[in-house]
């Protein structure tokens, strides 16, 4: 049975970060957040992991906006780079 130590190393490497980020990106290159973290992704993926390999990582704020799609829905979305996290997690 693996433990969670044995799992941490395989979520914080680089490999895993960067491949969290191709597929946390995929149909939103036109959003601003993504464009921002994509223009230094290489110093985002390594801020992030060391934030997580020293465990001093902080989910970001959550943005609130309403959908009426077709009724009326509060949506909470994460920052993009706690969407990398969640795809690393995945």
């Amino acid at each position: 049975m693996k433990t969670y130590k044995n799992l941490y190393p395989q979520l914080t490497s680089f490999a895993n970060l960067e491949q969290a980020w191709c597929k946390a990106r995929k149909g939103k290159r036109g959003k601003l957040a993504v464009a921002a973290f994509e223009f230094n992704a290489e110093g985002e993926l390594f801020q992030l992991q060391r934030e997580l390999q020293e465990k001093t990582y902080q989910p970001g704020p959550y943005r609130s906006f309403l959908i009426h799609d077709p009724k009326k829905r509060k949506i909470s979305a994460a920052p993009f780079r706690d969407r990398v996290v969640h795809h690393a997690l995945i």
